[in-house]
């Protein structure tokens, strides 16, 4: 962590999870590190996952927000609204969240997601997990990767902000791949979450990313 972020105050972080929480447990891993000048200071799940246990041992307040049936993609965004508006975040980090949530004006470019792959390939509805890397595998590039971007009201389609490129080995699975895109992963959210920190990072009206001092970030190939 740079003196810089040393002297700021902790960024607020909401996470919204679907599953295990594999992305909350290394951010707060690396808070509680020292690693990371960030807070949770609130969690959101689409159902009863693994990933609430998380927030329950590290004492962060969590909600559950179910999808309902049948599915209002405003009502759902509504409910979801009203549990970070409670907790006032700077910034909302989608950890394996795997419903649309279309963020309210407060929250635009403000939000952040993960997906395990280099887009603008191998995304969009219904691409995520191990279907990313066998649709990858099958393509037979040679290249993988990891990207963090902004979120819009499309799925993988806000402004990137930092990738990280992974090989494709000879004789890799499904399985071997994604071990290694998760690797990248978590070292590039705690990365993009910490130049947020810092201040480095600047998003204009159109939702255009800026990076100060990019040439300095070592790592991303």
């Amino acid at each position: 962590m740079s003196p810089d972020a040393q002297s700021r105050p902790p960024l607020r972080l909401a996470v919204l999870i679907s599953g295990g929480g594999s992305t909350l447990l290394n951010i707060l891993e690396r808070i509680r590190e020292g690693r990371l000048n960030a807070e949770v200071v609130g969690v959101v799940a689409s159902k009863d996952c693994g990933g609430l246990q998380h927030a329950a041992d590290f004492n962060v307040p969590a909600a559950i927000v179910e999808r309902g049936q049948p599915f209002d993609a405003a009502d759902f965004a509504a409910r979801i609204t009203a549990e970070l508006d409670r907790w006032q975040p700077d910034l909302i980090v989608f950890g394996g969240f795997l419903s649309l949530y279309l963020l309210p004006p407060q929250y635009r470019h403000r939000a952040l997601n993960t997906h395990p792959a280099l887009l603008p390939s191998f995304g969009g509805q219904g691409m995520y997990g191990d279907r990313v890397h066998e649709a990858v595998l099958q393509s037979g590039t040679r290249v993988s990767g990891c990207t963090v971007h902004l979120v819009d009201d499309e799925y993988d389609h806000g402004s990137i902000v930092l990738q990280k490129v992974v090989p494709v080995l000879t004789g890799d699975d499904v399985a071997s791949l994604g071990e290694r895109v998760r690797a990248a992963e978590r070292e590039l959210l705690p990365l993009v979450i910490s130049l947020w920190a810092e201040g480095r990072i600047s998003v204009d009206h159109a939702g255009r990313v800026q990076i100060a001092d990019r040439e300095l970030i070592s790592g991303l190939s």
